[in-house]
C-alpha cells in the first residue's frame, strides 16, 4: 500500500512512519521541518522513505502533489502549549489553511486520517458539563475564545467539521482521530513526560510540580500508531470522529512524577504548586467506539512507556 504522511517528520508522524515501513508498505514524508533538519531518527529511515520538503500552507505545493496515495494522515499542526501561548494567530492559521488546501485537492475514493485533540472538548469538561471518561458523542465548548490557550482547540474542531463534511461532498473515506496524552521518544521538551524526565535528569531539587492533583491516562506513541493503523483499515470507521488513547492506567501528575524519578534514581523534595492557568483538571477517553471499530487494545503499561521515553531521553536528546 502507498501511504502519504503530512507532517510525517514529526513526532507521531515518524514513529506511523516506521511501523508502515515494518509492515512493508510505501511511504512518503511531506514536512516544513519546522522542528529542525537535524534529525538522526529521520536519518535512519532516508534511505526507505521518499521524503519531501514543503510548505503546505501554500496551495501550489499540493498543485504540485500526484494522486497515487492509498492513504492519507494529516499530522501537519502546530502544537504545543508553548508555541499556543506565544503565537496563537500562528496556530489558527497554519493548522487551517495546511488542511484547507488538502481538502481541496483530496480525490474521490481516496481514504485520509485527521489528527485531532481531545482539547476540542476540554472547555466542557472544565465547565462540568462533559463526564470523564469522555465519549465522542459529548458537546464541545470553548469557554474563551480570546484566550490564547484554545486556539489550538479551536482549530482542530474547525478542522473536524471541514474533514467530514468534504469527505461526504466529494466522495472520500475520512476517520478523525482525537488523541488523548500520546507520548514517548522524540516528542520534544515541551509535553510533560519529557519536560519531567530531563528535569530529573538535570538533578533539580527541590523539584517544582504544577497540578499534582490533575490526571491523565497517558498513551504510549506505539498504542496510538497501532490505533491508527486499525482505524484506516476498518471500513466502519469512515465519517467517525473516534478517540484514540489509554483508558486502562489513569494517573495523576504526583504520581506521574514520582515514577519518572523513580525510573531517573532521583529523589529530589517535591514543591507542589498550582496548574497552568487554564489546564483541564481531569482527562481519559471512552474508548468503547475503539474498541468496537478495531478490537483496540493498549499494550505498554504506563511504568515501561516511561522507561522508554526516560532512556531515549537520557541517550539521544540534543536539544
Amino acid at each position: 500500500m502507498k501511504v502519504l504522511l503530512l507532517g510525517g517528520a514529526g513526532f507521531i508522524g515518524l514513529h506511523l512512519a516506521a511501523r508502515l515501513l515494518a509492515d512493508g508498505h510505501e511511504v512518503t514524508v511531506i514536512d516544513d521541518f519546522s522542528r529542525g533538519r537535524r534529525d538522526p531518527e529521520l536519518a535512519r529511515l532516508a534511505d526507505r522513505i521518499e521524503i519531501r520538503s514543503a510548505d503546505l500552507t501554500d496551495p501550489a505545493s499540493y498543485a504540485a502533489l500526484e494522486h497515487r496515495w492509498d492513504h492519507v494522515y494529516m499530522l501537519a499542526a502546530v502544537v504545543g502549549v508553548r508555541n499556543v501561548v506565544s503565537d496563537p494567530a500562528r496556530v489558527i492559521r497554519v493548522n487551517t489553511l495546511a488542511l484547507m488546501h488538502l481538502l481541496d485537492w483530496i480525490a474521490p475514493g481516496g481514504r485520509l486520517f485527521f489528527a485531532s485533540t481531545s482539547e476540542a472538548y476540554a472547555g466542557g469538561v472544565s465547565a462540568g458539563v462533559v463526564p470523564v471518561p469522555t465519549p465522542e458523542s459529548v458537546p464541545l465548548m470553548i469557554e474563551d475564545v480570546g484566550s490564547p490557550r484554545y486556539t489550538y482547540a479551536i482549530s482542530k474542531m474547525l478542522g473536524e467539521a471541514a474533514v467530514l463534511h468534504t469527505a461526504e461532498a466529494k466522495g472520500f473515506a475520512a476517520v478523525v482521530g482525537r488523541f488523548h496524552n500520546v507520548y514517548g521518544p522524540r516528542m520534544g521538551a515541551d509535553h510533560v513526560i519529557p519536560e519531567l524526565s530531563l528535569r530529573a535528569m538535570r538533578g533539580e531539587d527541590p523539584f517544582d510540580l504544577y497540578g499534582s492533583d490533575q490526571s491523565r491516562a497517558f498513551c504510549y506513541v506505539d498504542d496510538a500508531t497501532d490505533a491508527m493503523m486499525a482505524l484506516m483499515d476498518a471500513p466502519e470507521a469512515a465519517g467517525r470522529i473516534v478517540h484514540i488513547g489509554d483508558d486502562t492506567e489513569e494517573t495523576n501528575i504526583g504520581d506521574l512524577a514520582k515514577l519518572v524519578l523513580r525510573v531517573a534514581g532521583v529523589n529530589p523534595v517535591i514543591r507542589e504548586l498550582p496548574a497552568p492557568a487554564g489546564s483541564v483538571a481531569r482527562r481519559c477517553p471512552d474508548l468503547t467506539l475503539l474498541r468496537r471499530l478495531t478490537g483496540y487494545e493498549p499494550r505498554v503499561p504506563l511504568e515501561e512507556g516511561v522507561r522508554r521515553t526516560y532512556a531515549w531521553y537520557r541517550e539521544s536528546w540534543t536539544g
